[in-house]
C-alpha cells in the first residue's frame, strides 16, 4: 500500500520538473502586445514535454483515485 504512495511522490515530482522545463508565458504572449498572428506547431523536445505532462497528469489522478478507492 506504502509503494502507491511512493509512485504517486515520484509521478508528482516528475510533473511538476515537466511542466517547468516548458516554456514560461508562451500563452500569455497575446497580453504583451507580441501576438504575430502566425500559427505555432510543437515539434521535438516540446511536443515530448506536452505528451509527457498529459501522461503524468493521468497517471497522477489514477494512481489517486485508487489511493482513495482502497483507503489508504
Amino acid at each position: 500500500m506504502k509503494i502507491l504512495l511512493i509512485v504517486q511522490a515520484v509521478i508528482s515530482i516528475l510533473l511538476v520538473v515537466v511542466v517547468l522545463m516548458q516554456n514560461r508565458g508562451e500563452g500569455l504572449d497575446i497580453l504583451g502586445g507580441s501576438f504575430n498572428g502566425s500559427y505555432h506547431t510543437k515539434r521535438g523536445f516540446e511536443k515530448f514535454l506536452t505528451r509527457s505532462t498529459v501522461v503524468l497528469a493521468i497517471l497522477f489522478v489514477g494512481v489517486a483515485i485508487t489511493i482513495v478507492k482502497i483507503g489508504i
